[in-house]
């Protein structure tokens, strides 16, 4: 919200309109399931009652859901995407860790073949 300008709209993450959207998707799809699965079949008659309760439980609830996490989005600092006081890269120092050029791979035990699982006649 601090970082809208005036007189230009707003995108999708901080607008009403994608939480709305969203929430209403998962209340049309729980609308159709609870009204499918609640007949018990085709022979009866629909239970919209049902089906209307469904859909506004989801509707409400996945509001609830994306409002929450919409607020809790926070940009990350600028200094944690530098890679300081960690490497990251094992391209850079290849010595590091089995099968680079500065370490022996681990020597095979004498007594195990390829074809047998070393952990068999324990």
């Amino acid at each position: 919200m601090a970082d809208q300008k005036p007189g230009k709209p707003r995108n999708l993450r901080t607008s009403v309109k994608g939480p709305l959207m969203f929430s209403a998707f998962w209340a049309a799809l729980a609308f159709v399931a609870v009204l499918v699965f609640a007949s018990g079949g085709s022979a009866r008659t629909p239970r919209f009652d049902l089906a209307f309760t469904g859909a506004g439980i989801a509707f409400i609830v996945t509001l609830v859901i994306a409002a929450m996490l919409s607020m809790s989005y926070k940009e990350n600092a600028e200094h944690l995407g530098k890679g300081s006081g960690v490497n990251l890269s094992s391209a850079k120092n290849p010595s590091h860790g089995f099968g680079g050029s500065g370490a022996p791979n681990p020597p095979a035990s004498p007594d195990t073949h390829d074809d047998q699982d070393p952990r068999q006649g324990l």
